[in-house]
């Protein structure tokens, strides 16, 4: 079977077995605070495991894009250095939402495994959780019983905690699992060793294939377990290692996920996969991190130096250097891998087609921009060997080295090959102790205490912010939390008018019971109102109000970004599609693809057609329940990387249709008006524009109109405003030259005066200048002398004062030079008297000061090292 076919096999059987089968949610996760990726294929199943989102479907099937670079297996530096673990992988899996349980999970499990994918079961391996005395949990002796009526009692292995009880998370959703491995060795290597001794022993032939975890338990704050209201099934199966069992491999790398990939990498390289490991490293690392790169793109993660932004970075640049490193690729090549990965997976996730435009110019202006910091990286690291070599030291700071990957984005395993390469090592104690300084730093700053919820009423929150904003409540749940040192509290509520942050757009705040509501958060797609302290009567009625002028600005702000969207599709063509947003009652912020700089007349275009359409006082036309199919056919755009559900809602004002979950005007109108503050480049072929409306840009006029008032008193109120300016630049750089000529001729004439006073001073002709004196007037004449006295030795010592500050400067004629004088080390030397510093050529020096009393001291040493 081919990839395709066993990804497509999976699908139909739990298909076969009621399972609705869904496409798989962004790997990108932008609306859940305490994830950046999707890393498991429970991910968007969240809320419904905690109870926060109504179940839909009680069986569910996909084959999720997740992503993992920490954790157990999973440390980024070591993906390619294996066969079978990767950042990007695909997650078969199928759900239980408080239908079936154990029994039909592992009978389905089995009945695939063995029936459809015809494993045999002699190589078969089933591990049951073991039980915990402190946890006061038996062993799963019903998994066992069950997996009995399949597998030899010899097959059904014993797990402990850390293998076979799985948690969501520090509190939360959690219970024992049931792991299916599978011994792929040859018959001779079983014979010697039984496969039980090497499950969970991280032999690269004996692995895990399938998970299937029984969510039967709630951890508390307080690390008890409570039952489950409802029981989940949550199952995970990895495809690659899947692929590479059916198809008898012994690497993930040799099936037909990777193999095309391998070969394209050959083919650019020009070299081929088998035949040198560094080299096979190396093209495992880029052909397993070109999908994370291009799968992220795809979801609207940009690499950046922030959060998910710089993780997908970082991960471009680890491929990019193991490119330059091992197979000496000095140009960008990673985005020329796009098309073959579009041929590998894009039936499987046609999204990959559809943004190509966008994601190989990002790629390759990404791999371009480390180029040049590889370069600029590979010029520090030669100024440190030579100061190390000079002082004589073979040993690099471990400090300066990781400077140079942190600050510098310059690799660690790069800076080590370049320094063996020159006789050096690195200071590794002093590394990882910065290192860790920088981890333990991150820690506190992230560090969240979560207490447990206090639940005073079961219920699900109703959102009634669209049209209210304020309204009678009871607190359904609350709980104390500790970051930072500081003490607040979630709270969720039975009904709100408050719209919790999602789609680019802040929560609200306002108060509830006269007590402050500081934000709204979403958590786990619950809305979450965040308070400094509780109202005292938390347990009675309660009036939730919004503060409606902020609101008002909010919502001003993002249906500006929806006629702004259409504008600039309108200016520029239809190929912009939205890239991002944020919307603040300050301003918006849209981002949109674009290849090149949208012009001063463009913008202009854009900004009278988005103004225009606000002075028509489009009504809002809003449908809340709207089949998605019916939303496109009504011309809604579906934005990459988001995830929408069956029934989405429609925002429309005139032309502009677009999906959407936030707060809008209820006619453009109230809008006011709009105004681009300004418009930049944030990646390869994408664009942000910075805008203000209603109030904001009232103040953006009346502030441009308070200068131009300012420019004209300046003119004496010219009527021709920009003609007087032009006149008065043009003869201010008529008198600078006048000046220049002038400060020319006044310096030659210094220059004239000082060699006429020059006394002998030994074989020396000597200038010394004390008192009152121009240092500007010094500077200039010195090259001047310069070029009078090319075999003569001449020399000028100043110590001289100008407006209460210090300067001292030193002119040598070349024959001083050559006699072992230099000017830069006596100023250096002397500056100290004056309480300064400088610096400066052989031939010419300069420093000035704090302190004027030291000009004499200063004089005295300059003469005796001139001497």
């Amino acid at each position: 079977m081919t990839s395709k076919e066993i990804r497509q096999s999976f699908l139909d059987f739990m298909a076969s077995k009621g399972h609705q089968v869904v496409p798989s949610a962004p790997m990108v996760i932008k609306d859940d605070p305490t994830l950046m990726f999707t890393n498991a294929g429970m991910n968007p199943w969240k809320g419904i495991i905690l109870g926060n989102d109504p179940i839909k479907y009680p069986r569910v099937a996909d084959s999720q894009k997740c992503l993992r670079v920490s954790g157990k297996h999973n440390d980024l530096e070591e993906v390619g250095h294996d066969t079978y673990h990767h950042t990007m992988f695909e997650m078969l899996g199928n759900w239980s939402f408080g239908d079936y349980f154990k029994q039909e999970a592992i009978d389905f499990a089995w009945e695939y495994i063995v029936d459809v994918l015809k494993i045999d079961p002699a190589n078969l391996y089933a591990t049951v959780f073991e039980g915990s005395k402190e946890e006061g949990l038996e062993r799963d002796n019903e998994a066992a019983s069950i997996w009995a009526k399949h597998l030899p009692a010899d097959h059904i292995l014993n797990g402990n905690k850390h293998d076979n009880f799985w948690e969501m998370g520090d509190t939360g959703p959690c219970g024992p699992c049931s792991e299916i491995h599978v011994d792929s060795r040859s018959a001779e290597e079983r014979a010697k060793v039984p496969g039980r001794e090497l499950v969970n022993k991280d032999h690269p032939q004996v692995i895990e294939i399938w998970n299937i975890v029984f969510m039967q338990f709630n951890r508390k704050a307080d690390g008890s377990l409570e039952p489950l209201a409802k029981k989940v099934i949550d199952t995970g199966m990895g495809f690659e290692r899947l692929v590479r069992t059916i198809q008898g491999k012994t690497s993930n790398y040799d099936t037909d996920v990777f193999q095309p990939m391998l070969k394209k990498i050959g083919a650019i390289c020009g070299c081929e996969y088998g035949k040198d490991e560094k080299n096979d490293i190396a093209m495992r690392v880029i052909a397993d991190h070109i999908r994370t790169i291009a799968f992220a793109i795809t979801d609207g993660q940009l690499p950046s130096n922030e959060k998910a932004g710089y993780v997908i970075r970082r991960i471009l640049r680890r491929a990019v250097r193991y490119g330059y490193t091992f197979l000496n690729m000095r140009s960008a090549f990673l985005y020329q891998l796009v098309p073959q990965l579009i041929e590998d997976l894009g039936e499987a996730y046609p999204e990959l087609k559809a943004q190509q435009a966008q994601i190989v110019p990002v790629i390759k202006s990404e791999e371009e921009a480390f180029l040049r910091t590889l370069d600029k990286g590979i010029g520090l690291l030669d100024k440190l060997m030579d100061e190390a070599k000079k002082a004589g030291k073979t040993e690099i700071s471990g400090v300066d080295v990781f400077t140079l990957k942190d600050t510098y984005g310059f690799p660690l395993d790069l800076t080590e090959l370049i320094l063996r390469e020159n006789g050096f090592t690195t200071n590794e104690e002093e590394y990882n102790k910065a290192l860790e300084h920088q981890k333990e730093m991150g820690r506190t700053a992230n560090k969240q205490d979560l207490g447990d919820w206090v639940v005073l009423r079961e219920g699900d929150t109703e959102f009634v912010g669209y049209d209210e904003l304020s309204c009678t409540t009871q607190v359904l749940r609350y709980r104390k939390v500790s970051q930072k040192g500081k003490d607040y509290f979630q709270v969720v509520l039975s009904k709100t008018p408050f719209y919790a942050e999602m789609g680019g757009e802040v929560g609200d705040t306002g108060v509830l019971a006269d007590i402050r509501i500081i934000d709204t958060k979403r958590e786990n797609n619950l809305p979450v109102h965040i308070m400094t302290e509780l109202p005292q009567n938390i347990e009675g009625e309660l009036t939730a109000t919004v503060d409606a002028e902020r609101r008002q600005a909010i919502m001003c702000n993002h249906s500006a970004t929806h006629i702004l969207h259409y504008a600039l599709r309108e200016v520029l063509g239809k190929h912009v599609e939205q890239k991002g947003s944020l919307v603040t009652p300050e301003s918006l912020r849209f981002d949109f693809s674009h290849f090149q700089k949208v012009s001063p007349e463009e913008l202009r275009k854009v900004e009278q057609l988005a103004n225009a359409l606000i002075r028509q006082d489009l009504h809002l036309e809003e449908s809340r329940h709207t089949p998605i199919a019916e939303a496109k056919a009504m011309g809604a755009m579906a934005l990459f990387g988001e995830k929408y559900g069956d029934d989405v809602r429609v925002i429309k004002y005139g032309p502009s249709v677009e999906l959407c979950g936030g707060c809008h005007v209820s006619s453009t109108g109230r809008i006011g008006s709009v105004r681009i503050l300004m418009e930049t480049s944030i990646a390869a072929g994408v664009r942000r524009i910075e805008a203000v409306t209603a109030a904001k840009a009232d103040e953006l006029y009346y502030a441009a109109q308070d200068m131009l008032n300012s420019l004209r008193a300046l003119f004496n109120n010219a009527p021709d405003l920009a003609g007087a300016i032009h006149k008065s630049i043009d003869e201010n750089a008529g008198l600078k030259k006048q000046i220049e000529q002038f400060m020319a001729e006044k310096i030659e004439h210094y220059r004239d005066e000082l060699i006429a006073r020059a006394e002998d001073f030994g074989d020396i002709k000597l200038v010394r200048i004390q008192g009152e004196a121009n240092p500007d007037m010094l500077r200039g004449v010195m090259p001047l002398l310069r070029g009078k006295f090319t075999d003569v030795k001449f020399a000028v010592v100043a110590a001289t004062e100008c407006e209460g500050k210090p300067t001292i400067a030193v002119f040598l004629s070349q024959p001083l030079v050559d006699a072992g004088k230099n000017a830069g080390a006596m100023i250096k030397s002397a500056a100290k008297h004056i309480q300064g510093g400088g610096g400066g050529q052989p031939w010419m020096a300069t420093a000035g000061g704090r302190d004027v009393n030291g000009l004499n001291a200063a004089m005295e040493e300059l003469m005796g090292a001139l001497k």
